[in-house]
């Protein structure tokens, strides 16, 4: 069962990822590459810890992959509401 869930969430994330690429694609707003970015990380590391038959998820490399995944969702968010920054005029 928990194979199946797993691949569900797997299977979601890459949706999901490919639905934020072609808005990227469309708009070319880095907001949307972070969050395809992320999402297909999240989807990528759901499959290797399904295939990697580890029954526990405590080691550290998982921890930092979710935080790299979250890091840029965040990221996104944060540069999105900066101020822009102006070039100054000559």
């Amino acid at each position: 069962m928990n194979n199946i869930l797993t691949g569900a969430i797997a299977m979601a994330s890459t949706v999901i990822a490919l639905f934020f690429l072609r808005f990227w694609r469309n708009t070319h707003d880095r907001f949307f590459l972070y969050f395809a970015l992320s999402f297909g990380i999240e989807g990528a590391h759901r499959v290797y810890s399904a295939l990697s038959y580890q029954e526990n998820e405590d080691s550290p490399l998982h921890y930092l992959i979710r935080l790299l995944a979250y890091g840029l969702i965040l990221w996104a968010i944060l540069e999105k509401n900066l101020p822009e920054r102006k070039k100054p005029q000559d």
